[in-house]
């Protein structure tokens, strides 16, 4: 008889350690979440969604009035349009979430395809083109191309199964990374430490909900901006903002996922508080929106970490917020004089004279690399060295996007350098190929691996990944948008504060609920 009780103890331990919904390769989760309503769902959406993003909004901007041609760019990025649409529709009815493949191919979408495609019919663009239009072509062509090479590195990551861990190797410091509970604790202490001297540093409170403008103003007015050189801002902006989102990220997800922690008053009260401290901080008003948009997606995907709903409407509405809110998110952030008159009567005419300008700066990228040759690894060698002082480096590298500028001659030199300018600056075609495809295996397995954190058999509340891989997808929009330099400081000091508080031995307060 005691031997009957110990198997069916065993047999219910293994049912905990390993649910039956656990996938057999790599121990990719599938969860049952409503997995017939879904499909039904999932059936009536499907071709109404792939119709309207491959087919009816581009057959829409096609049929603008403007005055493009209809010539090889035009062909070219009609067909980048439909294959981002078709990605990206497949990331939304996908039965696994896949975070940050999802905003990948929501970006490519509407900065890489519908935008330039409707520059392209109506014959306008943000920044103007000083190259010949054979460089535009090149510029969409391996836009293409590197799409191509990202999906091919996801595939080859989906082929390749995730490594499991024996509870040996967990016991011995191997399991997946966790927040130290007095680790995180002080991450807390650092966030109010640094976003308040920051706060005081730029005259008080009432100063971010003025105006974007305004905050700028008063940094270089502050005297942590030297001539030529914005690392101390960066540093001192970056470390007010970041600290703060990411204790905010680690309470919230703690309040989502642990029952014990909801009913513990101290942490509702620090996760209040930290609500408050980012209303200040990391407000739509005085910050830039690509920023909050990362404030806002890391925050949603944490708060509901295993909704596949959630997911998949924030991928489906983010399409409409960006062509339709995103253009006209500005407007109260400048005075009136900033602000550009509209120059085309056509619905489309934001998407021609506002943010989208990626194209069209990949192919002056082109034309400035073709008059002065390839860097070799400089540029992205001065992105990841962004922290060294320019008094220290006299050659450290700008931005991609200031140096085009620069050789147009434009007086506004904040232009983007979407990804794919990076990899071509240094290293032409097969930089953008060789790079998107590591960063498509990347993402991928990053992606598996954030399936199973936020899975009841993962870490627990404390786990890293499930607040990393949130706060990453939301910020994928500036790494793509680029230029990089501008992008790493932040994504740097994300880093270090997470390598502060992680450990990887097993934590019994991490797992209970």
């Amino acid at each position: 008889m005691t031997s009957v009780h110990t198997s069916t103890r065993e047999r219910g331990a293994r049912a905990v350690a390993r649910p039956e919904w656990a996938g057999a390769r790599g121990g990719l989760p599938q969860p049952p979440e409503r997995p017939i309503a879904w499909s039904m769902l999932s059936r009536a959406l499907s071709v109404p969604l792939i119709l309207g993003l491959v087919c009816f909004l581009p057959a829409v901007i096609a049929a603008q009035p403007g005055s493009g041609v209809k010539d090889t760019a035009y062909w070219l990025q009609l067909v980048l349009t439909c294959y981002a649409g078709a990605r990206l529709a497949t990331m939304i009815l996908s039965t696994r979430r896949r975070l940050l493949q999802g905003v990948f191919w929501m970006f490519v979408y509407i900065a890489m395809g519908v935008a330039p495609f409707a520059q392209v019919v109506i014959g306008q663009t943000p920044t103007p083109m000083v190259g010949p239009r054979q460089d535009l072509i090149t510029a969409i062509a391996m836009v293409l191309v590197g799409c191509a090479a990202f999906d091919l590195g996801a595939l080859l990551a989906s082929r390749r199964p995730l490594r499991r861990r024996t509870p040996s190797a967990r016991s011995a410091g191997g399991g997946p990374a966790v927040a130290h509970p007095l680790r995180l604790r002080l991450l807390v202490l650092l966030a109010f430490a640094a976003s308040a001297f920051y706060v005081m540093k730029l005259g008080g409170p009432s100063v971010f909900f003025s105006s974007r403008q305004e905050i700028n103003e008063t940094v270089a007015a502050s005297g942590v901006v030297s001539e030529g050189s914005n690392v101390g801002s960066a540093f001192i902006k970056g470390f007010g903002q970041v600290p703060a989102l990411l204790a905010l990220l680690f309470y919230t997800r703690r309040l989502a996922t642990s029952y014990r922690a909801r009913r513990t008053p101290s942490t509702a009260l620090v996760w209040v508080a930290l609500v408050a401290l980012n209303l200040v901080v990391n407000n739509p008003v005085s910050n830039a929106r690509y920023w909050f948009l990362t404030v806002l997606m890391a925050f949603v995907f944490t708060a509901f970490p295993s909704s596949a709903a959630i997911y998949r409407m924030v991928l489906a509405t983010g399409v409409v917020g960006a062509l339709v809110v995103f253009p006209y998110a500005d407007k109260f952030r400048y005075d009136d004089e900033a602000q550009r008159p509209a120059q085309s009567a056509s619905v489309f005419e934001p998407l021609v004279t506002k943010d989208y300008d990626q194209m069209v700066m990949f192919a002056n990228t082109i034309s400035w690399v073709d008059t002065r040759g390839h860097t070799y690894g400089r540029q992205l060698t001065g992105s990841a060295l962004f922290f060294v002082p320019r008094a220290v480096w006299s050659g450290k590298p700008e931005d991609t996007g200031v140096r085009v500028g620069q050789w147009m001659g434009l007086r506004m030199t904040n232009l983007s350098a979407p990804l794919w300018t990076e990899f071509w600056v240094d290293f032409g075609a097969s930089g953008v190929i060789g790079g998107l495809a590591l960063i498509g295996y990347a993402v991928a397995r990053t992606d598996r691996r954030y399936a199973l954190a936020v899975t009841r058999a993962g870490p627990g509340p404390g786990s890293v990944l499930a607040v990393a891989a949130p706060l990453i997808a939301g910020y994928t929009f500036i790494l793509l948008r680029g230029p990089l330099l501008q992008a790493a400081g932040k994504l740097a000091i994300a880093a270090l504060c997470l390598l502060l508080i992680s450990t990887f031995k097993e934590q019994r307060t991490a797992r209970r609920r």
